[in-house]
């Protein structure tokens, strides 16, 4: 599917000023965009699990980001070269846009990773919710003073590919799950983070924003792909992707199980031992390397554990296949990315290793908790007196939003670590600080 420059998958909400001289395509505009905008940045003071303080080793969501659109983009080619005469090879993305996509997935995740973005789920829990795959889109779309544009202005296309969850909050949301906080009698105000977990969506004040992103698509297309399906007691899930979101997926995935466990290993966070339980010989047997040589790889000296976390990627991305739903007119959303079914588990596991030894861990989940007290008390601090407490910029968005709540949680879910951490010290914190203790915003 070779998309045209008249194609609407390449339309933008507001259109392109192209210089006489600007031999770019769109995909490289969209590429730029995102890497050269604030958000983009703030990703560097995001951990991506592990808050460890001053370190130049441990990957933050900046870098993460970086790696999984330099596997999406390995990915794309493998798919070409494996499959060069099935119809998925006319309709996969450039290596730029791939790139723009793969870059954009994870803006809009707040302070914190995932215990941020449950503990703003709580304080929106009146306002329409909070989810960060959500705020991402709404961090692309949105007008602000620093984007005169229509926010980040990326084409039809990338935004289709950054919309992993196509169903409003509002259509997945289980009404009988409300985000409260735990009722145990105690005299602190802990989170329940069972009913305070936002559901996959995206945010409902963006539904204008995905009616023009699915405008293109037939209406039987449309109504296929943004079915949900009913989880009986829980919130409800989507089920189908664009095939740009499954390559950044699949990416993501080989990202996270693969880079996430070198940091764990480099850290001394998990043992030998403990890999050897949880990611046993036959579920490795696809791989070309014995179970026991991988684990003294990755556990031996740090350019064997190299030479072995890039051999597993390889492995990762080899493995790519396509699923079709011919129920699908639209290119776009009839081919999916998708790993082997042995490399998936293989794939699967250490996923679930690094989620049990590390991001469950009580150390983790300690600062975890740390975290979201911070987030919510910040927010509820900034809400209780707006014009008093939010920066200028903020309280000037926020008056002309009409007192929106959603304006507070923007500033919240864009802040690094080190940006809330300092916030919440000068709200909170006994010593007195100095207006000359600079805080910046976006």
């Amino acid at each position: 599917m070779v998309l045209g420059s008249a194609s609407p998958w390449l339309a933008r909400r507001e259109p392109r000023i192209r210089a006489a001289d600007d031999l770019r395509d769109d995909g490289d505009v969209d590429y730029a965009r995102v890497i050269h905008s604030a958000p983009f940045r703030r990703l560097q003071g995001k951990t991506q699990i592990l808050n460890l303080g001053d370190s130049d080793f441990y990957r933050t969501r900046l870098t993460h980001s970086l790696e999984v659109a330099q596997i999406a983009g390995g990915l794309v080619m493998q798919l070409a070269g494996t499959f060069p005469q099935h119809p998925v090879t006319a309709a996969l993305p450039g290596h730029s846009l791939m790139q723009a996509v793969a870059c954009a997935h994870d803006l809009g995740h707040p302070p914190f990773g995932h215990g941020g973005e449950v503990a703003l789920n709580y304080c929106m829990r009146d306002a329409g919710g909070f989810e960060g795959n959500g705020q991402t889109l709404r961090i692309l779309t949105r007008r602000s003073d620093a984007l005169p544009e229509a926010g980040v202005n990326l084409t039809r296309r990338s935004l289709l590919g950054v919309l992993k969850y196509p169903a409003a909050h509002a259509r997945v949301a289980n009404p009988a799950i409300r985000p409260a906080l735990q009722d145990r009698g105690s005299v602190l105000r802990i989170l329940d983070v069972a009913a305070s977990t936002p559901p996959k969506c995206y945010l409902d004040s963006e539904a204008g924003i995905v009616d023009w992103i699915l405008a293109p698509l037939p209406q039987d297309d449309r109504t296929l792909f943004t079915q949900v399906r009913d989880i009986g007691g829980n919130h409800s899930e989507t089920i189908h992707k664009s095939l740009d979101c499954s390559i950044m997926d699949v990416a993501d995935d080989i990202a996270y199980g693969v880079h996430d466990l070198e940091d764990a290993i480099a850290l001394g966070l998990v043992r030998a031992e403990d890999f050897r339980l949880a990611v046993p010989a036959d579920i490795c047997a696809p791989f070309q390397h014995p179970h026991d040589r991988i684990i003294t790889a990755l556990f031996g000296p740090a350019h064997e554990r190299k030479a072995m976390i890039g051999a597993l990627v390889h492995h990762f991305i080899a493995s790519v296949r396509v699923t079709t739903d011919d129920r699908f007119d639209t290119p776009l959303l009839r081919h999916r990315a998708t790993l082997h079914e042995q490399p998936r588990a293989f794939l699967k596991a250490l996923k679930r290793f690094i989620y049990d030894a590390v991001i469950r861990s009580p150390e983790v989940q300690q600062l975890e908790f740390k975290g979201q007290a911070m987030v919510i008390a910040v927010f509820e601090a900034l809400q209780s007196d707006p014009a008093r407490l939010l920066p200028l910029g903020w309280r000037a968005r926020f008056a002309k939003a009409d007192g929106d709540p959603r304006v507070i949680c923007d500033h919240v879910a864009g802040m690094t670590d080190t940006y809330l951490l300092k916030t919440y010290e000068r709200l909170f914190a006994p010593r007195m600080g100095s207006v000359f203790d600079h805080l910046t915003s976006g």
